[in-house]
């Protein structure tokens, strides 16, 4: 049985962010429910909230508790979280480059994902100083 959902998890606590199992369980569920918000990001824009996404109908409830979080700051940690999970996982922990090729791997590439993951090193890295306070800051520019 593989340790992904364990990892994924892991890494997600750390920056302060849920990760509810119903959503994250597998890579391909993790993929699914990163797929799904990079739509309503693309449909709305990348400054629209989790709580906006809920409010306009999408089916992401769980994900109420962090409401004011950015949906494309969310979206970057879950893509670094499933880059740490698939590099845990495989026995290689994830870099950067980890994790630009996951996300261009499982179609989740999007023109603001480097500046994300530039901004928020934490989310692919777990030996940032003040890593947990990242959902409070959670804003893509």
């Amino acid at each position: 049985m593989s340790n992904f959902y364990q990892y994924f998890n892991e890494n997600m606590e750390n920056m302060g962010l849920p990760a509810p199992r119903t959503l994250f369980s597998s890579v391909t569920s993790a993929v699914a429910t990163a797929t799904t918000l990079l739509g309503q990001i693309e449909k709305f824009g990348k400054h629209v909230t989790i709580n906006e996404l809920l409010r306009a109908g999408t089916k992401l409830e769980q994900l109420a508790i962090i409401g004011a979080c950015s949906a494309a700051f969310y979206v970057g940690a879950v893509i670094g979280s499933i880059a740490v999970a698939t590099g845990r996982v495989l026995g290689s922990g994830a870099t950067l480059a980890d994790m630009l090729f996951t996300a261009h791997r499982h179609g989740l590439q999007t023109d603001w994902l480097s500046q994300c993951l530039y901004m928020y090193p934490g989310i692919y890295q777990s030996d940032v100083p003040g890593k947990s306070q990242y959902r409070f800051r959670g804003r893509i520019a």
